[in-house]
């Protein structure tokens, strides 16, 4: 898979690069599925906006997660990497307080909303007694989404994005924990 000079090898080496935290690693995998899934629901490049879910906190640790500007130094890190301009937009985009615009592209709210989700999925898989992905249903998600001290963390109303871009919160939960069971093995649940 190559997206004008960046392939996913490049990618991956280039994630493990600038983050060490394997938590964080497997959430970026998890988007990563979550959005090829995404793209294919939407007749999209499925390489791209699955490049992009891999590499959207690239500057996680760099920022030490500061929402004021965690965003900001992926952008010129993939710009160095001759990424394209559309997926380097939506890596700025998915955290919308770095830089004061509002998402309104489908790209844009696609993976702000899919990487949002994986949070609430593995959250719930690990409240399971096996803690298998095969265990969750996607309506228990749904279910969880009611729940705002349950992983309080995961923003809700970014996750709701996946309606504004056409995708009814129960099929967007059912897409979601599809994509994650394809790598359960990786993500270690």
């Amino acid at each position: 898979m190559q997206t004008c000079g960046l392939t996913r090898e490049r990618a991956l080496t280039l994630l493990r690069q600038h983050v060490k935290n394997e938590n964080m690693i497997r959430h970026c995998l998890a988007s990563e599925v979550v959005m090829r899934a995404l793209a294919k629901r939407f007749g999209e490049d499925e390489d791209k906006w699955a490049l992009a879910g891999l590499l959207h906190d690239l500057d996680v640790e760099i920022t030490n997660a500061d929402l004021s500007v965690h965003g900001l130094k992926s952008v010129e890190l993939l710009e160095a990497e001759g990424a394209p301009p559309d997926l380097i937009e939506a890596v700025k985009m998915h955290n919308e307080k770095a830089h004061g615009l509002k998402r309104t592209e489908r790209f844009h709210k696609a993976l702000a909303s899919g990487e949002s989700i994986t949070g609430l999925i593995t959250a719930t898989t690990l409240v399971y007694p096996d803690k298998k992905l095969a265990s969750v249903k996607p309506s228990s998600i749904v279910k969880r989404m009611k729940e705002k001290s349950f992983a309080a963390s995961v923003d809700r109303d970014i996750i709701r994005e996946c309606e504004d871009i056409g995708i009814p919160l129960p099929e967007f939960a059912e897409i979601a924990v599809n994509a994650m069971r394809s790598i359960s093995s990786d993500l270690g649940l």
